[in-house]
């Protein structure tokens, strides 16, 4: 991976990871950081599922960040609120 796959990655990462925390109903403590991982971490597991049958970028964009809001409700319980 050169650098500018790294960039975008991440770049993506934000993107997925923002929608998916605003489908999520309440208030998440995470930081911008968590917010890039999450988005990594369900880009990654939506590419892997829509790859294998064979989606295109739309309903493989939707999967994203349905998974995004999935692993946002999950984590946010498990972070605490440092305001």
């Amino acid at each position: 991976m050169d650098i500018s796959g790294f960039f975008s990655a991440i770049l993506v990462g934000l993107v997925i990871g923002i929608l998916g925390r605003l489908m999520v109903r309440s208030r998440q403590p995470a930081g911008c950081i968590v917010t890039v991982i999450t988005g990594i971490v369900a880009a990654f597991i939506g590419l892997g599922i829509a790859s294998y049958f064979n989606w295109s970028f739309w309903p493989t964009l939707l999967l994203q960040i349905v998974f995004a809001a999935i692993i946002t409700a999950l984590i946010s319980p498990r972070i605490k609120d440092s305001v």
